[in-house]
């Protein structure tokens, strides 16, 4: 058998490398448009911050060498430019010898990638303008980092490889603002959660400029000022990170089914509708876990199953794609950001009758060196109990937190099942009661109406309007507010009717929950908790 595979990098190399392992007599061929066969794409904005020093470090495999190791064929700077599927064969360009090409197949893999999307806008081929795709894009940034020139950049577009590129020059002195045509940052978290990051990276010397629209670029032959919907923006350098687009033009007019986005459509076992022709990686659209729904997937991590699978599928076994789950972790300066499952808005639009908390927990026991918070948004369904995301923000290991999430909702738990695991403990590692089981334990609370709450969306929309703030911290700690201190109520408050409506804010919300249940005890019913406290919220809490 003899099987094509266009394009390298994860999906390409990962098809062909298992594809020997399971069948070394299949002739396997990867004709890729690039000279690196394998590099690390997701390290390009940690090679232009010096956290990886050698670009050497960033490639994976050479051809050579990933050839003898794999026994499959590699033929660099071959562009394919057509399929003719009636015939199994592709047409190609030599890109060094200008050779036009035909390959022939029994199976064909289209691995093709994505391109940067380049916006038709004045200025964009001036000096200094950068995208973040390839080991030369960030060899041409990082040069101009390290040059000097570059004192002030934009980076437009604020998901993950935009914002890494941003801390990474930051880290560089350079100041650094992120624009983005959406009204938050971080696509794939909840509003509440991409505001928080938002406050945070201003902190750290980052600004976003939200709701703006990149609309060129001012200079004279080198950037001098980034235009966009709201102003000009003095600026040294222009990073485009406004996505991908996946390379399959040359699948026109061929029957090939594409989505909307040209991405390839393919099924579980990755075929295309033609039943020799698989796709995967970042130009094909696969499906959510858990809506059953067309999703896109352009990571790494979803390119090296889906390789392994096809793989598996074309030696004659038969294996089948559950589907991602939208899972994803980013590096910023000071903060760490993950996510898997559905956010709050999208359960909604599924049907499901969603309950979220907001819960501020330690990372590791409060006394060892180094211990923080993760500030977390689980998401569950009311009725049924089904486990249906998470969020995760802390300078700590957010990915474990994700990952656990990620087992959950793969063997479709419940809120209920999650409840009493056997975590890992030791003090250097988490706490005794686990984060993901105490942010459980809250949600539970929520669930069976023994924690009654506000969330930090529904205190934003107003909806604490005519409650009484109190703070419920330690020791008093919001300027402007009542303290109240648990240890010292023993039955009625003076001064507080028992009707009375109040707030309770402390520093995480567990104080302030603690607080709630001795008031409800001697007969208060209309009190509320602020999820997340003061940490999440901000302490300026001062009632109007």
């Amino acid at each position: 058998m003899k099987v094509l595979v266009i394009g390298g990098v994860a999906a390409g190399t990962k098809v062909a490398a298992k594809l020997k392992r399971e069948s070394r007599e299949t002739e396997v061929l990867i004709l890729t448009k690039s000279e690196d066969i394998s590099y690390a794409g997701c390290g390009l904005p940690y090679y232009v911050g010096d956290v990886i020093h050698e670009r050497s470090q960033l490639i994976v495999n050479t051809p050579e060498k990933f050839a003898k190791l794999t026994g499959a064929e590699v033929e660099t700077g071959i562009e394919v430019t057509g399929l003719d599927r009636e015939g199994r064969k592709v047409t190609a360009k030599d890109l060094k010898s200008g050779e036009t090409k035909e390959y022939t197949y029994d199976k064909l893999v289209i691995a093709t990638g994505a391109s940067p999307v380049v916006p038709p806008l004045p200025g964009l081929d001036m000096k200094n303008v950068f995208m973040m795709r390839t080991p030369d894009d960030a060899e041409a940034l990082r040069k101009a980092a390290e040059s000097g020139t570059i004192k002030r950049a934009v980076i437009a577009g604020g998901g993950f490889i935009g914002l890494e590129v941003a801390e990474n020059l930051q880290s560089r002195g350079i100041r650094t603002t992120v624009l983005d045509m959406l009204p938050h940052i971080m696509p794939g978290f909840d509003p509440e959660m991409a505001e928080f990051v938002e406050d945070h990276l201003a902190d750290q010397g980052i600004m976003t400029l939200l709701d703006t629209k990149l609309e060129g670029v001012e200079g004279d032959g080198t950037v001098e000022k980034v235009k966009t919907s709201r102003r000009a923006i003095k600026a040294d350098a222009l990073v485009l990170s406004l996505g991908i687009r996946a390379n399959t033009a040359f699948l026109a007019d061929t029957g090939i089914e594409l989505a909307p986005n040209r991405t390839v459509l393919v099924d579980d076992h990755m075929r295309t509708n033609d039943e020799n022709i698989y796709a995967l990686g970042d130009c094909s659209m696969i499906t959510n876990r858990m809506t059953h729904a067309r999703a896109w997937s352009p990571m790494g991590s979803s390119a090296n199953i889906e390789g392994r699978i096809a793989a598996q599928n074309i030696a004659g076994a038969d294996v089948s794609y559950p589907g991602v789950l939208g899972t994803g972790v980013v590096k910023l300066p000071g903060l760490n950001a993950g996510r898997t499952g559905l956010t709050e808005q999208v359960a909604k639009e599924a049907g499901h009758d969603v309950v979220s908390v907001v819960a501020v927990v330690d990372d590791k026991a409060h006394y060892y060196p180094g211990a923080d918070s993760f500030l977390v948004k689980m998401i569950a369904d009311k009725t049924t109990g089904e486990f249906l995301g998470i969020q995760v923000l802390g300078k700590g290991a957010v990915d474990k937190m994700v990952d656990i999430a990620v087992v959950a909702l793969s063997m479709k738990a419940t809120v209920q099942q999650l409840e009493h695991l056997d975590f890992a403990y030791a003090p250097p590692f988490s706490t005794a009661i686990h984060p993901f089981a105490h942010c459980i334990n809250i949600l539970l609370n929520k669930m069976s109406g023994s924690l009654d709450t506000f969330t930090p969306v529904e205190f934003a929309e107003g909806k604490a309007e005519g409650y009484k703030v109190i703070d419920a911290s330690l020791k008093p700690t919001l300027e402007g507010v009542e303290f109240m201190n648990l240890e010292e109520i023993d039955g009625e408050v003076e001064g507080h009717p028992k009707d009375e409506k109040m707030l309770l804010v402390c520093a995480k919300g567990k104080r302030a929950y603690m607080l709630q249940n001795r008031l409800r005890y001697y007969g208060y019913t209309n009190t509320k908790v602020l999820e997340g406290g003061s940490t999440f919220n901000g302490e300026d809490l001062t009632e109007d």
